[in-house]
């Protein structure tokens, strides 16, 4: 039969990756497309898996995945893609064509939640018992990890799209056609190449302070929301800048000196992600639990 294999899927608004390993945690094989349309991932996810696998014994498979979709596991809609702004994918279920394809277990979550369980597990939340994490890119997302599982409910969290309170002066018009004041729609990716008009963010401090208040107020939501111990901030739309710790700063203000707690008040509190790769480390983290659990 071989050994067994796990897979880790990540899909992204711009790329997916894949990546199996050995239960040893050896990798066998990696994987990466340009992200178009659901039947041509299935094809090429596939093909990946079906070749790579040869001898081994493939035990489960884990997708971290852009939402919004449905996490409960209980529905018989579990993986459905609901209303995105990716042309194309709304009513897609890739984990459920993936499952169709292999006589094997695939668990679903949205990529930031995967992103906290990984950063938790491996990186700047390693020995934290609970860790939220948030990317800045194409979109804005939050997830929180708790004891190596994720906050699920009917289905992921959503938080790039809480409201913020508009900056006097602001009036640039928000990029999410559902929100006119959601992170998101102020200050993800899209929204801060326009507002930055072909400069880089360090290069902007009225920008960059715009962004590290609007994050901080995010910030705060969380804090207040989750209590985590941590937060931990990926995402390409700000890697170039150095503004996590006045994301902090900006967060503390927000709050308005409300007691939220001691962790909250010490430095490093909000703090870089550590993985290169969180989404897919989580993924595979999921399928290793997944097949723990049948």
């Amino acid at each position: 039969m071989g050994e067994q294999l796990f897979v880790g899927i990540e899909t992204g608004g711009t790329k997916i990756l894949a990546r199996m390993t050995d239960e040893n945690g050896k990798v066998v094989a990696d994987g990466r497309w340009a992200t178009s349309t659901p039947a041509a991932a299935l094809h090429d996810l596939v093909e990946f898996i079906g070749h790579e696998k040869r001898e081994g014994q493939l035990a489960a498979i884990g997708l971290a995945a852009f939402g919004p979709l449905v996490t409960d596991r209980s529905s018989p809609d579990y993986g459905l893609m609901l209303t995105t702004t990716k042309p194309g994918w709304s009513g897609s279920n890739l984990r459920a064509d993936i499952a169709s394809r292999f006589d094997v277990p695939v668990v679903v979550d949205s990529d930031v939640n995967a992103a906290a369980v990984a950063e938790q597990a491996l990186g700047a939340g390693k020995g934290l018992p609970s860790v939220a994490y948030v990317t800045v890119g194409t979109g804005i997302g939050a997830g929180l990890a708790t004891n190596g599982r994720s906050l699920t409910g009917v289905m992921h969290p959503e938080a790039g799209h809480l409201q913020l309170n508009r900056l006097p002066g602001d009036d640039i018009p928000s990029l999410c056609r559902f929100h006119e004041n959601c992170a998101e729609g102020l200050v993800s990716g899209p929204a801060l190449n326009k507002r930055l008009n072909g400069r880089q963010l360090s290069e902007d401090t009225a920008v960059a302070e715009l962004v590290t208040r609007y994050l901080g107020q995010l910030a705060a939501s969380l804090v207040l929301a989750w209590s985590p111990h941590r937060i931990i901030w990926g995402g390409g739309a700000i890697s170039e800048a150095d503004i996590v710790p006045r994301i902090e700063e900006s967060m503390r203000a927000a709050l308005g000196g409300y007691g939220v707690g001691p962790a909250v008040e010490r430095p490093g509190f909000c703090v870089p992600a550590a993985l290169k790769n969180a989404g897919l480390e989580g993924a595979l983290l999921m399928a290793r639990q997944l097949a723990l659990e049948t």
